[in-house]
């Protein structure tokens, strides 16, 4: 039987993004104390701000920018994992970006697929908080990883992921996983099942929540 949980809204703040309540059926990874179950996937500082998600995970397709890092540990109001390189951004400036995001107040650093063991290792030495190491396929060296400093594995494999993360959690039966749950609640209670103790959620753009409200505005205008 389900526990009634009683909810209380604000009017002007009834717009938010809620990640897919199936993800709280999720274990959960405890981080400085802090229990995860959901991790938004964006840095749209707007959309960070509105947001029901126990975390943001803060990876974007350029060379992290200290910056950038800043504006959404301000904006946050939950704890947020800052991606610190590890592709074409990596060595010595990889691991001085992490440090700064840890003194920042970052929960912890995200590193990409193409981070080498070595970088792992040093960064590890260096740091305190946790090493999210990303994993997008079961041929990446993810127990290497592991050995080097990684704490967390974070899978993003596509339509793959949740065959990755099983066969992670077939090697490590209590190691955190964090994992790309895909679309549907079926895909993510799949991932979950398959051994995810978190879930990243990627929320719709800013433009296409703002399309919505236009037609809805258009709409009421016509009445």
């Amino acid at each position: 039987m389900e526990k009634y949980i009683p909810e209380v809204k604000s009017k002007l703040r009834s717009r938010i993004i809620e990640v897919p309540p199936v993800i709280y059926k999720a274990s959960g990874i405890k981080v400085l104390g802090t229990r995860i179950k959901s991790l938004l996937f964006s840095t749209d500082v707007a959309i960070i701000k509105n947001t029901n998600a126990n975390s943001i995970i803060a990876v974007y397709p350029f060379t992290p920018q200290l910056s950038i890092t800043q504006a959404i540990l301000e904006v946050a109001p939950v704890p947020v994992f800052a991606g610190v390189g590890g592709g074409i951004t990596t060595g010595r400036r990889s691991i001085d970006i992490a440090l700064q995001a840890e003194l920042m107040g970052a929960y912890g650093v995200v590193v990409n697929a193409p981070t080498t063991n070595e970088v792992i290792s040093e960064m590890y030495d260096r740091i305190d908080i946790p090493i999210i190491a990303t994993i997008v396929s079961e041929f990446d060296d993810y127990k290497g990883k592991l050995d080097a400093g990684a704490r967390i594995l974070n899978v993003s494999g596509g339509a793959r992921t949740a065959e990755i993360v099983r066969k992670i959690r077939d090697d490590y039966k209590e190691l955190p996983i964090i994992a790309t749950g895909g679309p549907t609640d079926e895909s993510i209670l799949k991932t979950i099942e398959a051994g995810a103790n978190a879930i990243t959620y990627t929320p719709p753009s800013s433009a296409d929540i703002f399309a919505g409200i236009m037609s809805q505005y258009r709409i009421e205008k016509e009445k």
